[in-house]
């Protein structure tokens, strides 16, 4: 497919307000291995052939598990996840696939029991960037394969 136009040049503000909540979330109170999970797990669900090259090459550069990547979509058949990542993987469904009846109370209540009011509002900004970011990217036909992800620093000996 052609790229049909290419957003952070046509409207800057926009892509810089994205960064902006991006730079909040790299410091927010949820972990950042269950941050690329989630949006890996959106970007499945919303179908971003750009988001889902990125965020397993996040993954993998940020020590992910080769069979976690792989099973994601099928996380709630598969042993290798954590309650707390269930929790946030419900949520990040829910939320994502918000017209399926919006977000039920059994999935707010395993994610209570897993994250403070903190911690969920900050996952919920998580889902709410991610399916922004999915929609840029697969309005505009951003071309997967491409990304790198940014090298990782060593600490000096």
């Amino acid at each position: 497919m052609e790229r049909r136009f290419d957003y952070p040049k046509a409207a800057p503000g926009t892509y810089r307000a994205m960064l902006g909540l991006e730079r909040y979330l790299r410091d927010c109170s949820v972990e950042q291995p269950l941050l690329h999970l989630i949006k890996m797990r959106a970007s499945q669900i919303n179908g971003c052939a750009f988001c889902l090259d990125m965020h397993s090459k996040d993954l993998r550069a940020g020590g992910e598990e080769e069979h976690r990547i792989y099973l994601l979509d099928a996380w709630r058949e598969a042993s290798c996840y954590s309650e707390r990542e269930r929790s946030a993987l419900a949520w990040t469904e829910a939320l994502t696939k918000i017209t399926d009846g919006h977000v039920p109370d059994d999935v707010y209540q395993h994610v209570r029991e897993h994250f403070d009011e903190e911690e969920i509002s900050d996952l919920s900004l998580a889902v709410v960037v991610i399916n922004g970011w999915n929609r840029l990217q697969i309005a505009s036909r951003a071309p997967e394969g491409q990304y790198q992800p940014p090298r990782r620093e060593t600490a000096a000996a």
